[in-house]
């Protein structure tokens, strides 16, 4: 059963209570997406939903408001499963802003992060728990987590999870969960592994879909340049020096990330990459700076493809073109987010003509394919002898929030903080 599409209604026509109403104000969330739109009134009702829509479109309020509203007014626990520490990180800061003030109570359980802390945090009893998968399973194994009490469960990304090999640790997550729930699925894409998931562990979901799988973000600027691979760096200082906005460039590989990182460095510019050779806390850290401007310009692998959710990035650039052409759309929808517009360029050798066919077969569009500007000299080559970059990321403090280590956010130890039945 698909859900169509109707006119954009306000946040106070979908059902949500008269306080959330007033935080959503309060946090200047005016209006509702097309995915907000559709899930939030079924999701109220406590049905199974399949969420089909980009990264970008809000989907965290589409499953975060009516969880915070369905578990405050009840008994219960709220799961969310995410690919990976930076989406986790990113969900919990968003159900913060809605939550924080009636007392909503989460934790996040994720790879790099502090055991004890986590433990800590769900010795609390938090109200919603936050997790990636595998760290999720660690915690099973050592029995310091139970899911018995989890009446609605959400698996965001679902495609994304899949992509990277967490199909067994969810299939045993769902298993250990109460038949008796509400589940939740958002995925960019529908392949027929997410579709048997679907039909296994979900009652009669309602789809919801927003745009059709592979669909691009609508207002952004794409062009592709051919170019051989030694001049890639030139073309890239060229960018670099004429367009001045936050700049978020992808590469293949972890290594290749640290190289054109330290690259740009030596041009003059502020930068820093993200990759999964580097802490969480350096990650933590190279994501905090970018949005508050310290880095102009972001380098990352396709980790962060999904996990990056900044503001106003001007120009996403694909220095190497993805080995999944799906990734291709996940990663310009960094940029033109929110009704926004923006730019992503690709860099392509000629023989990459293929792979470029199969993106446009997938997002339905030709790619136009630009001359190459006049290029500035090569400059000489940067060698890194130890990777101290970031190294002064900031050592975890015992007071930090859950973000820092797992450490339960909102409520004080062993009290509800008054978020029960608030509305």
């Amino acid at each position: 059963m698909t859900q169509q599409n109707t006119a954009m209604p306000r946040f106070s026509d979908l059902g949500i209570a008269p306080k959330l109403l007033a935080i959503l104000e309060q946090q200047k969330f005016t209006e509702p997406t097309p995915i907000q739109h559709q899930a939030i009134p079924p999701a109220m009702e406590g049905k199974d939903l399949v969420g089909i829509a980009q990264t970008g479109t809000g989907k965290t309020l589409a499953f975060g408001i009516p969880m915070i509203q369905r578990l405050a007014a009840g008994r219960g626990q709220g799961l969310i499963l995410l690919p990976t520490r930076e989406l986790a990180l990113q969900v919990e800061e968003t159900l913060q802003k809605v939550g924080r003030a009636i007392g909503l109570k989460t934790v996040v359980l994720i790879g790099g992060a502090s055991m004890h802390l986590q433990i800590q945090g769900l010795r609390r009893t938090p109200h919603v728990i936050v997790a990636t998968p595998g760290r999720l399973v660690d915690h099973l194994q050592q029995k310091t987590v139970s899911l018995h009490n989890v009446k609605i469960i959400v698996l965001d990304e679902a495609d994304r999870m899949l992509d990277i090999g967490f199909l067994p640790q969810i299939k045993q997550i769902l298993s250990l969960v109460p038949t008796d729930r509400q589940t939740m699925l958002f995925s960019a894409t529908m392949p027929s592994e997410i579709a048997q998931l679907a039909g296994k562990y979900m009652r009669m979901p309602l789809r919801v879909e927003v745009a059709p799988a592979g669909t691009a973000a609508t207002k952004v600027e794409q062009e592709v340049f051919m170019v051989a691979k030694e001049v890639k760096m030139q073309l890239l200082d060229k960018l670099l020096t004429d367009n001045l906005g936050t700049i978020l460039i992808f590469s293949r590989t972890k290594h290749g990330a640290k190289k054109i990182a330290a690259g740009i460095r030596h041009m003059g510019h502020t930068a820093v990459e993200i990759h999964s050779n580097r802490s969480l806390a350096q990650r933590k850290e190279a994501l905090a700076g970018f949005k508050s401007g310290k880095y102009r310009i972001m380098v990352a692998t396709d980790i962060a493809a999904r996990g990056i959710d900044v503001k106003d990035i001007s120009i996403v650039i694909n220095y190497d073109l993805p080995d999944a052409h799906e990734d291709y759309v996940h990663r310009i929808g960094r940029t033109a987010r929110a009704g926004q517009s923006g730019k992503a360029i690709s860099f392509a050798s000629p023989d990459q003509r293929a792979d470029l066919k199969g993106i446009e077969r997938l997002i339905r569009k030709t790619l136009p394919i630009l001359a190459l500007p006049v290029l500035p000299p090569r400059r000489a080559p940067v060698f890194v002898a130890r990777d101290n970059f970031n190294s002064f990321a900031p050592r975890q403090q015992s007071g930090g929030r859950s973000q820092s280590g797992g450490r339960s956010s909102g409520g004080r130890p062993g009290r509800s903080g008054g978020f029960r039945r608030r509305f």
